[in-house]
């Protein structure tokens, strides 16, 4: 087994040898453009993880590894369109840099040539590899659909939204595991115990990143700290402590997500303080340690090395430590 930073860069490797420039280059230019923005690269090493993991040379798994890539940069670029978005990892949106019609069509070949990598499999393995990506792609347009709904609703419920980012963001991570799994020719039993560890590791880490949006430091976290404040965004903490509020403060906090002031720092230190008072902050902390544990219990039933499972738990364990 590899550390992940070497998974990492084998992974970028192949990612510059396999995207180039061609024509027309004002489809395939913004490809190019968004492949090589960075990003933290989690899914793809995943893949080729979990191929190692089950006994198989981690190299057959990278075309499976680049389609998943690849598909997670096109909901990006689909995803800035729909949210209107300037910035991508602190560089211009594909949409805003070229337009709406060149995000939209490059997108589309993203998903088609994420499609073509599995070609390079064998019939069996590609079978699998694409009845997997069939239904982890449509779980992720649902869980957009249900971000985009939530936008306009007013009676959001806690479970409602677990669902909405499992399908958004988790069910990519268990899509990656699962696999490099697959490629390994893993057990049925092994390649769905693998994908349940990465789903219920997803949720936690969106957990996570709902946390940090709210109380993280601004000086590692990335993006601006409040920003799904700033949009009103319905996330685990809000809904938690619209629950848990006495009525005249949870009152106050959902006039607090119907304004948009041109300087949001009063809005932002005064949710944070509901989101504190209400015990909000400490439920999401403590729904983040069952996820978890949850994907770490999971992780126990795998039938494959003790050490190989310490690789997978240490991931975790650092995912759930982050700061970014």
């Amino acid at each position: 087994m590899l550390r992940i930073d070497q998974y990492t860069d084998v992974f970028i490797d192949y990612l510059n040898t396999k995207i180039k420039t061609r024509e027309p280059k004002n489809l395939y230019d913004p490809i190019l453009y968004i492949l090589q923005l960075g990003g933290k690269r989690l899914r793809p090493v995943l893949t080729l993880m979990a191929a190692d993991i089950f006994e198989s040379d981690y190299k057959k798994a990278l075309d499976a590894a680049l389609a998943v890539e690849v598909f997670h940069n096109f909901s990006l670029v689909h995803d800035d369109i729909m949210d209107d978005a300037p910035l991508r990892r602190g560089k211009e949106t594909v949409h805003e840099k070229w337009d709406i019609n060149t995000g939209i069509l490059s997108g589309d070949a993203m998903l088609i040539n994420a499609y073509q990598l599995f070609e390079n499999y064998d019939g069996e393995t590609f079978r699998n590899l694409a009845k997997l990506f069939s239904k982890t792609a449509i779980e992720v347009c649902e869980g957009q659909q249900y971000d985009v709904d939530f936008e306009t609703r007013d009676d959001v419920t806690l479970p409602e939204y677990l669902k909405m980012i499992e399908y958004k963001t988790a069910v990519l991570v268990g899509a990656a595991l699962k696999m490099g799994a697959v490629v390994a020719n893993a057990s049925e039993s092994n390649c769905n115990k693998i994908y349940d560890f990465g789903r219920d590791l997803g949720i936690a880490f969106q957990l996570q990143d709902d946390y940090l949006d709210a109380f993280g430091d601004p000086k590692t976290f990335g993006k601006q700290v409040g920003g799904d404040i700033i949009e009103n965004k319905k996330t685990f903490l809000y809904l938690t402590a619209l629950e848990k509020l006495e009525p005249a403060h949870s009152i106050q906090l959902s006039h607090l997500y119907s304004i948009n002031p041109q300087d949001p720092s009063g809005k932002i230190e005064t949710v944070k303080q509901l989101f504190i008072e209400s015990g909000a902050a400490e439920a999401i902390q403590n729904e983040i340690e069952l996820y978890t544990n949850k994907a770490l219990n999971t992780l126990e039933e795998l039938e494959v090395k003790g050490e190989k499972k310490q690789i997978l738990r240490e991931f975790a364990q650092a995912l759930m430590r982050r700061k970014v």
